[in-house]
């Protein structure tokens, strides 16, 4: 009898260790597999903005003071989101995504307002030989179009939140300056004068607003 029990425990044994290791291999694959943290590519919206900048930054109706301010902004985002705030994980989802209506909403309405309107007044400026208007609006829709492109750029490389709220907050910074200059080029093109205190003086009509 004990020389028959001794092989039954060995084929058991040799049965059992197979699965075993298949079970542990098994284990190593689904932990050494990293979730996927693949994000979007840039839109097509992205590179008509991108070639937008450019035209606008070729075509000298921009200051050299803005397109350096858009170049640094890039390299003060890139080493920002390296050093000073990294992303905590690379699998780490952002806070707002694609889904968000409220996103999407926002968006819709400050491409309209920011992108397509100053557009279609430089397009008119075109037509109309209204070189003026045409250089007082192209730097604020220069500085869209780099904002556009930034933000396309921080998302599809997966920066922090942090890094990624810097490039609205230092352009839309720099916007409200080119939006004021804008509205100064526009009152003094109908003889009217924007004081320092903003109070507009018309001298056609001697009104004062």
């Amino acid at each position: 009898m004990s020389g028959g029990i001794g092989p039954i425990n060995d084929i058991t044994l040799a049965r059992e260790e197979p699965h075993e290791q298949d079970v542990s291999n098994a284990a190593l694959k689904t932990t050494k597999t990293p979730p996927s943290t693949r994000r979007r590519s840039l839109s097509p919206l992205h590179i008509i903005t991108l070639s937008v900048a450019v035209v606008l930054s070729a075509s000298g109706m921009v200051s050299a003071e803005d397109v350096a301010f858009v170049l640094f902004s890039m390299i003060y985002t890139y080493v920002m989101s390296k050093l000073v705030f990294p992303p905590t994980s690379p699998s780490s989802k952002p806070p707002f995504g694609e889904k968000n209506r409220i996103l999407g909403l926002y968006a819709l309405v400050a491409g309209v307002i920011g992108l397509f309107l100053p557009i279609a007044y430089i397009l008119e400026g075109i037509f109309e030989g209204d070189k003026e208007g045409m250089k007082a609006a192209a730097p604020h829709l220069f500085l869209v179009s780099s904002q556009v492109f930034m933000e396309g750029v921080a998302y599809s490389a997966n920066l922090s939140m942090l890094a990624f709220a810097f490039v609205p907050i230092s352009n839309n910074s720099k916007r409200i300056f080119t939006i004021v200059e804008w509205l100064r080029s526009e009152f003094s093109k109908r003889g009217c004068v924007w004081r320092k205190r903003g109070e507009i003086v018309c001298r056609e009509s001697s009104r004062s607003y």
